[in-house]
C-alpha cells in the first residue's frame, strides 16, 4: 500500500500501490488508471475515480448549512437530485454522507460527503460508472477509511527563529510582495503556489507544535478591515505578526509576510 500525505491540509490516505494518485487544483485525486488523470491532474468525470478537497473553517461555522450548501450546489450542478444526508464519521471527524442520484442516462454513481476536524473541513467525491461499481467502490471505501489527521507535519523546513515554512516556499526579498516595505531587517516574507485555506491550516496546526503561542488569529475572508489572514504570535521574547496574503488570481493562492517586532 502506498500512503498520501497532504501537508498543508494535515490528513494522510493509504491508497493501493496500483492506483494512481495527482493532486491538482486544489483536490486530490485517486483512480485505478492513469488514464483517468490528463496532463494537468484534472479527473476524467465519467471515469471511476475519487476525489478530496480541503476547506478552512477559521470561524468553526455549523456544518449542517456547510453541508446543505455544498450538496445543493453539486446536485444543481449535476441535474441530479440529492437524498437525504447521514451521519458520516471517520478518523476523529464527523460530517454527513449521501449517494446523489444521477440521471438516468449518465449511467454512473456518484457518493460524496464531508467531514470536519477543528478548522479543517474535507470535502470527498466518489464517481464511476454503474458496471464498475464492484471493482472499485470497495477499494475507494479502504481508502477513506485510512483517513488519518496529523498532529504535525515531520522534517519540515523552519526558519532561524524556528518558524515552521510550508512546503515549497522560498524566501523572497521583502519588496517582492511589499513594494513600500522598509527593508530594516525586521520583515520576513516567503513566496509559493498553495491554496490560501490550506495554509491557514497549516499554520494554525504547526505553529503550536514547533513552540508558538497564537495569541491573535484573524482568518482570511474576515469582516474587520483587512484584506488578509492575520497571525499575532509569541515564543519566548519573540512577538511576530505573520500574514498570509491572497495573490490575484481566482482561486487566491497565499503568500507569506512575517514582521518582527
Amino acid at each position: 500500500m502506498a500512503i498520501f500525505q497532504n501537508q498543508l491540509w494535515g490528513f494522510e490516505l493509504t491508497y493501493p500501490d496500483d492506483w494512481t494518485q495527482k493532486s491538482n487544483l486544489g483536490a486530490d485525486g485517486f483512480a485505478q488508471k492513469a488514464e483517468v488523470f490528463d496532463q494537468v491532474g484534472a479527473a476524467n468525470e465519467q471515469a471511476a475515480h475519487m476525489l478530496v478537497r480541503g476547506e478552512f473553517n477559521g470561524y468553526r461555522k455549523p456544518i449542517p448549512p456547510l453541508w446543505n450548501q455544498y450538496i445543493t450546489k453539486l446536485s444543481i450542478m449535476l441535474g441530479a437530485k440529492k437524498l437525504g444526508a447521514s451521519p458520516f464519521s471517520m478518523g476523529g471527524a464527523n460530517g454527513f454522507e449521501a449517494e446523489i442520484q444521477l440521471p438516468k442516462k449518465q449511467n454512473r454513481r456518484l457518493w460524496a460527503g464531508i467531514l470536519a476536524r477543528e478548522t479543517t473541513i474535507l470535502h470527498f467525491m466518489v464517481s464511476h460508472p454503474k458496471e464498475e461499481r464492484a471493482a472499485f467502490e470497495p477499494q475507494a471505501s479502504q481508502i477513506i477509511s485510512s483517513l488519518r489527521f496529523l498532529e504535525r507535519v515531520e522534517g519540515l523546513a523552519t526558519n532561524a527563529n524556528n518558524l515552521p515554512l510550508p512546503p515549497s516556499y522560498t524566501s523572497v526579498l521583502p519588496s517582492t510582495l511589499l513594494p513600500d516595505v522598509t527593508e530594516d531587517g525586521s520583515w520576513e516574507t516567503y513566496d509559493g503556489k498553495s491554496d490560501l485555506g490550506a495554509l491557514q491550516a497549516f499554520y494554525f496546526r504547526e505553529l503550536p507544535q514547533h513552540g508558538w503561542e497564537i495569541e491573535e488569529f484573524i482568518p482570511f475572508p474576515n469582516q474587520v478591515e483587512i484584506n488578509f489572514a492575520r497571525l499575532r504570535i509569541r515564543k519566548n521574547d519573540i512577538l511576530a505578526t505573520l500574514g498570509i496574503l491572497p495573490s490575484a488570481e481566482k482561486k487566491p493562492l497565499g503568500k507569506i509576510v512575517v514582521k518582527y517586532e
